[in-house]
């Protein structure tokens, strides 16, 4: 099995209200990619961090092996999400993939 975690924080420019519905999005966005992606086996994301964080959302995903997470990562669903939900807003980006 194969982690990837990524967090990022959002553009400066938006908003407190802004930035929680921006979040929501791409929690929804990402975690709607369950049962889309072969070899996906669990996807989840965090926007409840604490005032101690200094990140806005995390995502926390695991995939069968480090191919699975290969083709994940070009997969039309994905690239879809991260181009719509994910990237535009944000300005700093994150990721560690670990096998566990």
């Amino acid at each position: 099995m194969v982690k990837h975690v990524i967090l990022w924080e959002l553009k400066s420019e938006f908003s407190a209200e802004e930035k929680a519905e921006i979040k929501k999005s791409i929690k929804t966005g990402l975690e709607s990619l369950a049962g889309v992606i072969p070899g996906l086996v669990d996807i989840k994301v965090n926007i409840d961090g604490l005032g101690s964080s200094n990140a806005d959302c995390m995502l926390d995903s695991t995939f069968v092996d480090e191919a699975a997470l290969k083709a994940y990562a070009i997969h039309p669903a994905h690239q879809d999400v991260a181009n719509t939900k994910v990237r535009p807003y944000t300005s700093k980006r994150m990721c560690l993939d670990f096998e566990v």
